[in-house]
């Protein structure tokens, strides 16, 4: 394959590259959205048991503190399922950074065999030039000798 098509072919690993740097990229930013979604939800969580702690110094009837407790185990039940989405979040984060990290290997790949080939022809070109200067070099000596001979 020439180099130009290797070098297609690179440019456009180079491609899927980014954009699967891309994907990763997102996926963090959901999970970090996630993690604070779920901080926010512990806090309030927190502040509203100590509110109706302070509440419940002055008293209040069964009901209302039934009302609260619900509450509680809706925040609570919230919770979990905030948790699972961060499981989730974190899973396809990890799966997207290991596509990157692939692709990022391929593309590597890709750009060595492409300097390989480089490094082969520059070799042959220096060889070829070597052995003109050679055949130059024998021409030149050939011709002095006949010249002194």
């Amino acid at each position: 394959m020439a180099v130009s098509q290797l070098q297609k072919v690179a440019d456009w690993e180079r491609q899927k590259e980014d954009k699967r740097a891309q994907d990763f990229h997102q996926a963090q930013q959901y999970l970090q959205q996630q993690r604070m979604r779920l901080e926010s939800i512990e806090r309030y969580r927190l502040e509203y048991i100590n509110s109706i702690s302070q509440a419940g110094k002055s008293g209040f009837d069964a009901q209302k503190y039934t009302q609260h407790l619900n509450f509680v185990a809706q925040l609570d039940n919230a919770c979990v399922q905030q948790n699972s989405v961060i499981s989730q979040a974190i899973l396809v984060a990890d799966q997207r950074k290991q596509a990157w990290l692939a692709q990022q290997r391929k593309r590597r790949a890709i750009e060595h065999l492409i300097e390989k080939q480089q490094q082969q022809r520059l070799a042959r070109e220096a060889k070829l030039e070597q052995l003109q200067l050679d055949e130059f070099a024998l021409q030149s000596f050939v011709r002095r000798e006949r010249k002194t001979g």
